[in-house]
């Protein structure tokens, strides 16, 4: 297997309007970012995958786009992002950028000339059609709830937008626009960033006939229509050639649509992406109704959504592992027990994430055991997805104690709330009022009160990643699991030519048992979440432990 920083690579995603307030306006910015680099390098990690920082009205938390080549001023200035890369750069640390393709804000130049008339040069930029039996196009569902379509008395049309109303999707299939987003993307990269993660890079080519979904599950439409179009592995290939190439970039697309048959239709490895993000497991907690849907999920599945994906790339391709971002919740609170177990089980992820095969990625305040927030009225939430869907769940009579049920555990302000730095005002994140509510356990999970307790979740953090890097089979050695048919044991061998390492997961607050044959007599332990020992055939609540075997 060729051997390429990113692949060995730990990533950090910063969602900056969260991370740190260095002017006190209580919204993060670039020079909060700054601040806190000797903090993210004495992490362990790699690289920063940094959330859209491009100028926007914020509908959707940055991904509405109204100019690709200006910072959004609550943000900062083209010279703080300057000083940031530089900073990254002299600290040995890459820079991933988030780019939003699929679509812009409908503040964007382009989209207020297409709005105007039918025959402007940029009506085709976006996709524009007439109504159906006095309705829109067609029934496709938007993400965030409602119809896909927005009617536009202008010109009598409809507009799509898989997203927001204000996300108007653009139109790949137009080469002029194509030629606009491959000279945005040369802008970044001429200033030497090392990577650009594309977002809804699935959905770039769809089903531009725009037949009716005939499926009530959001996901399957999704897989149908939204995303892998016919035209798909043509786009990424022409940007591939025509700007890629040229630069020591690395491309992570995300992929909402993306299956294991068709994963590699994305990563060819002279013509497609580097890597992707899939969903195989964030959505398996989702019902037919999408996120505020919610359904109980088993660990038979979450094990066998990492051997199938495994088995989709053994031979070629690359893929992400990662528990949680901005767009799901927190991972202690659903994958773990963020109560009786939140050390434990935070711990138990971590090692999850930094011994599975594929380049791991960690949201920040993951690695000190951030847990979901508590709403108690819609009111308090800042996200269009909770708030959209709280007036389509009010359609259907659904209670706001009902809904937000759902929205606690599965909603995205879950994992937006403020970086809570120390047990100061405000968690040190802001000097006021900071843009969100603080998560209420922020004197009690903090940076600081981890920073030198050497049991920390923080320092477990740490030392899972100087494993990582201190053993080459964590990243290119095969992965096999070890079938157990449990509902509470994880367990699989990460193994190479030179070395072999077991994995054991008690993904239980119970203490199980093992059968002696599944822990090899000279099982070395090298690292686990518990700091006394105990009988190698005994598994406490949610225990982890990476050994060290010999060779067979």
């Amino acid at each position: 297997m060729n051997r390429t920083w990113w692949k060995e690579a730990i990533v950090y995603q910063i969602y900056p309007r969260s991370f740190k307030d260095s002017n006190g306006d209580g919204v993060g910015d670039l020079r909060g970012i700054i601040e806190k680099l000797d903090y993210i390098k004495s992490l362990g990690v790699d690289a920063v995958w940094l959330n859209p920082i491009y100028k926007s009205p914020n509908d959707d938390g940055g991904y509405d786009i109204s100019d690709y080549y200006s910072i959004q001023p609550e943000f900062g200035y083209m010279q703080d992002f300057d000083e940031l890369l530089a900073g990254l750069h002299q600290r040995g640390l890459k820079l991933i950028m988030d780019l939003v393709l699929n679509h812009s804000s409908d503040e964007h130049p382009w989209f207020e000339e297409s709005k105007k008339a039918k025959d402007n040069p940029y009506r085709d930029y976006y996709f524009w059609r007439p109504g159906k039996d006095g309705g829109p196009p067609n029934n496709w569902p938007s993400f965030f709830g409602g119809s896909a379509w927005q009617y536009d008395e202008t010109t009598d049309e409809y507009y799509l937008h898989l997203f927001s109303r204000k996300q108007p999707d653009l139109n790949w299939e137009n080469p002029t626009l194509r030629q606009e987003l491959y000279a945005l993307m040369k802008f970044w990269l001429d200033k030497g960033v090392d990577g650009l993660r594309l977002d809804v890079i699935s959905a770039i080519s769809k089903r531009t006939d725009f037949p009716d979904t005939d499926t009530t599950d959001f996901n399957e439409t999704i897989r149908k229509y939204y995303a892998n179009g016919p035209r798909l592995k043509q786009f990424i290939a022409e940007a591939r050639q025509t700007l890629w190439r040229n630069y020591d970039v690395i491309t992570v697309g995300e992929g909402p649509g993306i299956t294991p048959q068709n994963a590699l239709d994305y990563l060819d490895e002279k013509d497609g992406l580097n890597m992707i993000f899939h969903f195989g497991h964030m959505f398996m907690d989702q019902g037919p109704g999408g996120r505020f849907d919610p359904i109980p999920w088993k660990l038979q599945d979450f094990k066998q959504v990492f051997k199938t994906w495994d088995d989709a790339f053994k031979e070629k391709g690359w893929g992400s592992v990662f528990l949680g971002n901005h767009d799901f919740p927190r991972m202690v609170s659903r994958w773990g027990d963020d109560k009786e177990y939140w050390d434990k089980s935070a711990k138990l992820l971590i090692t999850l994430l930094l011994t599975m095969r594929g380049t791991p990625f960690i949201f920040q305040g993951d690695e000190i055991g951030m847990t979901n927030t508590t709403l108690s009225s819609i009111n308090q939430s800042h996200d269009i997805e909770t708030i959209n869907g709280w007036r389509e769940a009010q359609r259907r009579g659904i209670t706001e104690s009902e809904f937000l049920v759902a929205v606690n555990y599965s909603g995205r302000d879950n994992a937006r709330t403020p970086m809570q730095w120390n047990n100061e005002n405000h968690a040190g994140f802001t000097s006021r009022a900071p843009w969100m509510e603080l998560n209420k356990n922020k004197d009690s999970i903090n940076v600081a009160s981890q920073e030198h307790d050497p049991h920390s979740i923080m320092n477990y953090f740490r030392a899972m990643t100087a494993l990582r890097k201190s053993h080459k089979v964590l990243t290119y050695g095969v992965y096999l699991p070890i079938e157990t048919n449990s509902e509470k044991i994880f367990l699989f061998f990460r193994e190479s030519e030179k070395e072999k390492l077991l994995i054991v997961l008690n993904f239980s607050a119970e203490v199980i048992i093992l059968p002696d044959h599944l822990i090899p007599e000279n099982a070395l332990p090298l690292v686990g979440n518990y700091s006394t020992s105990r009988p190698a055939s005994q598994l406490r609540p949610w225990e982890a432990v990476v050994y060290q075997c010999d060779k067979i």
